[in-house]
Order: structure tokens, then C-alpha cells, then sequence
């Protein structure tokens, strides 16, 4: 973790009072347009966190460098910005990307349902722009290793890069191996790994080389984003006999405004980004315990290959699946009750 004043090359956070955030790289001369201003890097540079910079007004256009580079002349200014280092979810969603990043609601659950914490050796299958690989390799630190399976070379050289300017310099515990997911773990050495995170189209194609390289008991994340990806995950975990019944857990993300009287939730909200399927490895010969289902309650036939009696008898159980027939009598039971309640103060007679 950095400390002290903020240095050339460092990644700072400009806060304003309307809380708009922008992140930036520090250089020498540079200057960065907002939409009250300038603001003058050297203004930040040797200064320490938690200071205030203020816009100043553009004359003529001045140089500026990278993704920086001045649109227009504004004669603005005054403008206030918090300075502060940003933490790691601000560097996740700022920095350059090719692929969509995890959002942080998401990576949070990862590691926590994954138990991924210090020591801990990862196999991460699907890099993006490495947004799940800094918290990996924040969690499980120097005491544990990552290695990064990314099929496609220019992905593994963003996330490479993106890794870099977080950290200062690439991890010594970090590996980046650019191969298919199965063509790289069968490179691996079996039982190596105690935690599997997928980030791709198709987890439930890969569990093969994933139960070989996967300590016993070791468990396995997948993040997918749709419900059929979810589904057939879900049943080819079953089907091997050799993972646990799969949890799945979906994520929404509220924040509320605060001010005196004034406290509500915000109007908008991180809905649904995509699901987290949980499992853990069985032991070498030993098969994962199952569900019995009553015979009466199948949820996996084809209804559309049934006859007509065959499909209406089994869509009455599907419909009736979660309700007794004991508890249907005492619903109406109770509505009965309810409705001659009613019509007794409607006509106007008293108990």
C-alpha cells in the first residue's frame, strides 16, 4: 500500500462536490480537463491525500498528454476537487479495458464465497482486463500464487499491463498462461490448486480438467451471466457426481441518499449482472450426495414429448409442486371465512 505524497505515475482520484469522480496518472506538466477547468498536475504532485486542488482557466490551448488530450479551450475555473488515492474497486471500473469488468458487487462475493484469503493458490480461468485478478491477488498476497488461464493473448497483455500500474510492478506471485482453459490446466500439475474462478461462456465444458487440478474439497467459482449458462452449469455439476450440489447466488445493489430529512433510496441501482454458482471437489472415488426428489415431483421431463394425459397430469404437479393439498382446503377455508365477513357488513348484519 503506498503512502506519503503522491508521486509521478501514481494513479490519483479527483472528487468534486456533486461527487463526479475522475481517475487520472500523474506527470509532470500535465493537465487534465474537466468540465469546470484545468486541473495542473503539479498542483498534486508532492502533496499529500485528502488535499483540495482548484480548477484553473485555459487561455489557450495547452499541451496535454494520453487520454487527456484537450477537446476545447474552457475559460473556467475555480472549480474544487478532493484529491485521494483511489481504492481498488475506482482503479477496477477507471482503468483502460477490453472486456466488460466484474463489477465489485460481484468480485466482493467471489471472494468471500470462495473463501479466497491469504496463502490461498488460485487457478482464475478467463482474465478480461483483470479486474477479478487484482482482488485475487490482493487476497491471497506474496503467501499464495494466482495463475491467470487467458485465451486471448491481447486480453492477457491488457490485464498484464492494467496489474502493473496498480501494484507498481508485476507480482512475483501472479502467472498469466495465454491458452485455452483446457490446454493450459492440463499443463498443470494435479491437486495444485485449492479455489477455480471461471469468468466464461461455457464453465460446465471445463470441469474435467478443473477436478483433476482442484485439491479435495477445494471450491470452484463460476460467474456467468445468463440463466441458461446458470442452468446448464448448475446440471452438469450434478450429473458429474463429483462436485456438491451447487449454490447460486445473484447480487442487486442499492445506495441510499442521506441528508437531514431527506433519506430514501436512490433512484437508480445495480440490478442484475450475472450469477455466482458455487461448488466444492469431492475426494478422489467418493461421489457427492444428492437430492432425493419424490417421484410425483419431476421438474426434468419434457413435457412436450408426453402424451396429452401424461403432459396434463404432469403439469398439475409442476404447477402444484410447492402446495399441499391440506394446505389448499385451508386457504379456502379461510377466504370462505373472510368473504362472509364481508357479505354479512354489506347486507348490514351484526355478530
Amino acid at each position: 500500500m503506498q503512502r506519503g505524497p503522491f508521486v509521478v505515475g501514481e494513479k490519483v482520484q479527483f472528487t468534486d462536490r456533486k461527487g463526479k469522480r475522475i481517475t487520472v496518472q500523474l506527470s509532470e506538466g500535465a493537465l487534465t480537463q474537466t468540465d469546470h477547468g484545468l486541473i495542473r498536475h503539479d498542483d498534486v504532485i508532492g502533496t499529500e491525500p485528502g488535499n483540495v486542488v482548484v480548477t484553473v482557466s485555459a487561455i489557450k490551448k495547452p499541451q496535454a498528454v494520453g487520454r487527456n488530450t484537450l477537446k476545447s479551450s474552457r475559460r473556467l475555473g475555480g472549480w474544487e476537487y478532493t484529491v485521494m488515492r483511489p481504492r481498488m474497486i475506482d482503479y477496477s471500473l477507471s482503468m483502460p479495458r477490453g472486456a466488460q469488468v466484474m463489477y465489485p458487487k460481484d468480485i466482493a462475493q467471489v471472494i468471500s464465497l470462495g473463501d479466497i484469503r491469504t496463502g490461498a493458490r488460485v487457478l482464475e480461468s478467463g482474465g478480461g482486463s483483470g479486474a477479478m485478478t487484482l482482488a485475487l491477488l490482493d487476497a491471497v498476497g506474496p503467501e499464495g500464487n494466482v495463475t491467470t488461464i487467458e485465451r486471448r493473448e491481447e486480453f492477457a497483455k491488457i490485464s498484464e499491463a492494467n496489474i502493473e500500474l496498480y501494484f507498481g510492478s508485476t507480482p512475483a506471485w501472479w502467472t498469466v498462461d495465454v491458452h485455452d482453459f483446457d490446454d493450459g490446466a492440463a499443463q498443470l500439475p494435479a491437486a495444485s490448486f485449492d479455489r477455480i474462478v471461471f469468468d466464461m461462456l461455457d464453465p460446465w465444458n471445463r470441469l474435467e480438467q478443473a477436478q483433476r487440478v482442484i485439491a479435495s474439497g477445494g471450491i470452484m467459482v463460476a460467474y456467468v451471466t445468463t440463466t441458461t449458462q446458470m442452468s446448464r452449469l448448475c446440471e452438469a455439476l450434478r450429473a458429474s457426481h463429483r462436485w456438491t450440489s451447487p449454490e447460486v447466488v445473484e447480487l442487486m445493489e442499492r445506495t441510499w441518499k442521506a441528508e437531514g430529512l431527506s433519506v430514501r433510496p436512490d433512484h437508480t441501482m445495480i440490478g442484475h449482472t450475472g450469477f455466482l454458482v458455487v461448488s466444492r471437489a469431492m475426494a478422489q472415488g467418493a461421489a457427492a450426495l444428492t437430492k432425493k426428489r419424490r417421484a410425483t415431483k419431476d421438474v426434468y421431463t419434457d413435457v412436450d414429448v408426453l402424451s396429452d394425459s401424461e403432459r396434463q397430469t404432469e403439469l398439475e404437479d409442476l404447477e402444484l409442486r410447492d402446495i399441499s393439498d391440506r394446505k389448499v382446503r385451508k386457504v379456502l377455508r379461510d377466504l370462505d371465512q373472510q368473504l362472509g365477513v364481508l357479505h354479512d357488513a354489506r347486507s348490514g348484519k351484526t355478530e
